[in-house]
């Protein structure tokens, strides 16, 4: 089953990153990707943190959910959506949201982010809670191709830190993680995280990454990365617009669960 990842440079015009994201997608499905994965905040990074809750939308409602269920459809893949910004309790607030669609355009999975970044520096500050809503349920989703039904656990940047929510998630097939890792987090951490995630779960990891400077001066580390079971890593993009793609292979993660079967002999 071949999957893609989209990296994007994204700006503060909605619609000038929607046209982007649609080009990139048709990209990959042209090249045969059956899911393709859209980066964190595919659709914004604002001049300023408040501008994604300006362009909020109604969970099954808005401009945003209607481009992205057609370009699932158009282009007949499941379409694992970055995150985009949903109404929260809080007015003042938007929910940092990963939503699936599949090949007919329905809405077929939701994930809110749980763990909020917060990062000071002398140089760089980040506080997404100002911003953002915590989610409270982590997210997996089942999607079946050609017969073989794939388990898809949902995470989002930050929660990469967390090894216990990729346990709570249970066995999977592949961790989708969306990202728009800082620079300087990422120079030193990105790439040995999602390789631990990999091997610790005996799991790919595709992780669809923000990856350039942006229109508000912020630089993101990029790197979008496919990760095989055994921690190897198949395929990366380091910098700027683009997509990666891979296939996953039931064999190779029956191959490195029976060799070395991590999971059942777990204790705690």
């Amino acid at each position: 089953m071949k999957i893609a990842g989209i990296q994007m440079v994204s700006s503060a015009s909605l619609q000038e990153n929607l046209e982007t994201a649609r080009r990139l997608i048709k990209a990959a499905a042209h090249d045969g990707a059956q899911i393709v994965v859209l980066p964190e905040y595919f659709c914004i990074m604002g001049l300023k943190d408040t501008d994604k809750v300006n362009i909020r939308e109604k969970l099954g409602n808005g401009p945003i959910q209607e481009a992205l269920a057609a370009f699932a459809k158009d282009n007949g893949i499941y379409l694992i959506a970055g995150t985009i910004p949903l109404e929260a309790k809080d007015p003042n607030k938007v929910l940092n949201t990963t939503l699936v669609f599949s090949p007919d355009g329905q809405r077929a999975g939701r994930y809110d982010k749980i763990h909020l970044f917060g990062f000071q520096t002398n140089t760089e500050r980040y506080q997404e809670s100002e911003t953002i809503e915590a989610g409270e349920q982590p997210g997996i989703i089942k999607i079946t191709i050609n017969g073989a039904e794939w388990t898809f656990g949902l995470s989002i940047c930050y929660d990469l830190r967390f090894p216990e929510l990729y346990r709570a998630l249970g066995q999977v097939d592949c961790h989708i993680i969306p990202a728009a890792f800082t620079y300087t987090t990422g120079k030193d951490h990105w790439e040995i995280l999602l390789r631990a995630r990999a091997i610790e779960n005996q799991c790919y990891v595709l992780a669809s990454a923000q990856g350039g400077v942006h229109q508000n001066q912020r630089r993101t580390w990029g790197n979008t990365m496919l990760i095989d079971p055994w921690g190897v890593v198949l395929t990366t993009l380091p910098e700027g617009e683009g997509l990666i793609s891979g296939v996953l292979s039931k064999d190779k993660l029956n191959e490195v669960r029976s060799k070395l079967p991590a999971l059942a002999h777990r204790k705690l």
